[in-house]
């Protein structure tokens, strides 16, 4: 979002929305789940505000918290960017992974920040999702990630790209222990991240208006030399050819998360 307005002193800030304009007291804006309260466009929302409204309260128990990137591949002034990210996200990396329960149910829940260096997946990122889902195996609890991300973390190089067969691994193997896995696309989701452990879920949700892809919309028109049908990538549009299962809104997200848990519960 942009356009402050600042009123007179004691007044609260305002936001202008980027989809519809309407000005909008941020108090309104958070208490609408960081959506705007007219044309209900969701602006894109931080793990630590997804915990808030999605996680039982005081049940999130973080773990590998304390996993940080290296510089595999010795490239100049990689550790101040992850330093700045670092700073800007407050995280360690792109992902916090922990156990919580939602409406009471038990679960595995990963979050992914596109404020850290973009949510590009590397190697931190691809050994957390992992984490997360073989856990889940072990325990015999569903898995849920939140995505954002814009690819793989080219500046670990070949490093960043083996995440995608480990967290496709770590995938599979949740799938044999019949625990089941599910996924929340968020603006935006694209990349390794998409072509990886994204697309492996028994259920594949999305938010409204998310873009969700491969490459972006830009390099594929300038790959065909044609223009695109309009929404191309958006989740309606990847709804509509089955590449979602379902687009949830925000403020159905907790009761829809439940009663997913709650379905696909194995018989005793």
């Amino acid at each position: 979002m942009s356009d402050n307005i600042h009123g007179d002193q004691g007044q609260s800030a305002k936001k202008k929305c980027p989809a519809c304009g309407t000005l909008h007291d941020e108090a309104a804006i958070k208490a609408a789940l960081l959506c705007c309260p007219a044309c209900g466009v969701h602006y894109r929302m931080e793990p630590q505000d997804r915990v808030a409204f999605l996680a039982d309260e005081g049940s999130f128990s973080e773990f590998s918290a304390n996993l940080r990137s290296l510089n595999p591949i010795d490239l100049s002034g990689y550790e101040e960017k992850l330093s700045e990210a670092e700073a800007k996200a407050r995280m360690k990396d792109a992902v916090i992974t922990g156990e919580c329960t939602i409406e009471g149910k038990p679960l595995i829940l990963g979050l992914m920040s596109f404020q850290f260096m973009g949510g590009s997946m590397g190697s931190v990122v691809g050994e957390k999702v992992s984490r997360a889902l073989l856990l889940g195996a072990e325990k015999k609890l569903p898995v849920l990630i939140y995505t954002t991300s814009g690819g793989a973390r080219m500046q670990e190089g070949i490093f960043s790209l083996m995440q995608m067969a480990k967290t496709s691994s770590a995938a599979a193997e949740l799938d044999k222990a019949r625990v089941p896995f599910f996924i929340v696309l968020c603006d935006p989701t694209t990349g390794g991240v998409t072509a990886s452990f994204a697309m492996l879920a028994d259920v594949i949700m999305a938010e409204p208006g998310a873009l969700i892809g491969f490459a972006g919309p830009r390099v594929i028109e300038g790959t065909i030399r044609q223009s695109l049908p309009e929404g191309f990538q958006r989740a309606e549009f990847q709804q509509e050819k089955g590449f979602v299962d379902a687009i949830v809104p925000r403020k159905d997200q907790r009761r829809v998360i439940a009663s997913l848990v709650d379905m696909h519960r194995r018989p005793l």
